[in-house]
Formats: structure tokens, sequence, C-alpha cells
């Protein structure tokens, strides 16, 4: 397989312990170690992260930003995941 050839990997730092993992950029690379070491060497190379993610782009399933509306609506239906469905008791509200 040629550098041409290799697979996109999409990178994901956590700068610190108890953050999310971030986007943080692409790199290409033959396999996932060398991914994990590429993204290592390209993205935290001033001690910028403590934890790695690299996931192969072609495995990312992702909704359609087009679709939007009719992914999104069904949620729209369900009040009761909304707190303005309950009432609040007064002893509750006064703490």
């Amino acid at each position: 397989m040629s550098k041409q050839e290799w697979p996109l990997y999409e990178v994901f730092i956590r700068s610190r312990s108890g953050l999310s993992h971030r986007h943080a950029g692409s790199v290409h690379a033959a396999d996932d170690e060398m991914a994990l070491s590429n993204a290592r060497d390209t993205y935290t190379r001033r001690n910028e992260g403590v934890s790695i993610w690299v996931v192969r782009s072609d495995k990312i399933v992702a909704s359609d930003p087009a679709e939007t509306a009719a992914f999104f609506e069904p949620a729209e239906d369900k009040i009761y995941r909304h707190p303005t469905f309950y009432e609040i008791p007064d002893e509750v509200e006064n703490l």
C-alpha cells in the first residue's frame, strides 16, 4: 500500500484528566498503531494531551445536516423530557 492509499484517521485529544476528548485534526496512516503515533507526533508535541483517540474516518457514522428536522423532530413531542412538565413543590423551590 502506497502512502497515497493510506486511510484517513480523525484525531481526538483530551488535554487534561476530567475533560472531554476534542477533535484535533486528521492524519493518514497505514494502520491503527501508526495513526496513534502520527497523531501524538503531530498534535501533542508540547505535552498538550493526556489521552489520544484515533478513529478511521470511514468508520464514523454521522447524521445528515440536511435531515436535521426529521432526525431530531421525534424528541420535540416528548414533553416529559423537559423539566417544565413537572410541578415543583413549594418546599423544594425555597431551598
